[in-house]
């Protein structure tokens, strides 16, 4: 699993050097690609706006 930024995401760009893995890039809303995140929670826990949250586990899983 990994994180991702929810449509709530303003784009203002405080999690993109937080991002140990460079695992995010610029859009809008932003993008966490989960090949390279490490579910490390830097994200989370400097977004304002609270976009940032871990990919639910698929049913049954």
């Amino acid at each position: 699993m990994s994180y991702q930024i929810l449509d709530a995401c303003i784009a203002c760009g405080v999690c993109l050097p937080q991002c140990p893995e460079g695992a995010i890039t610029e859009g809008n809303p932003y993008l966490i690609d989960p090949k390279l995140c490490t579910e490390c929670g830097a994200c989370a826990e400097v977004c304002p706006v609270e976009a940032c949250v871990p990919v639910p586990a698929p049913a049954g899983a």
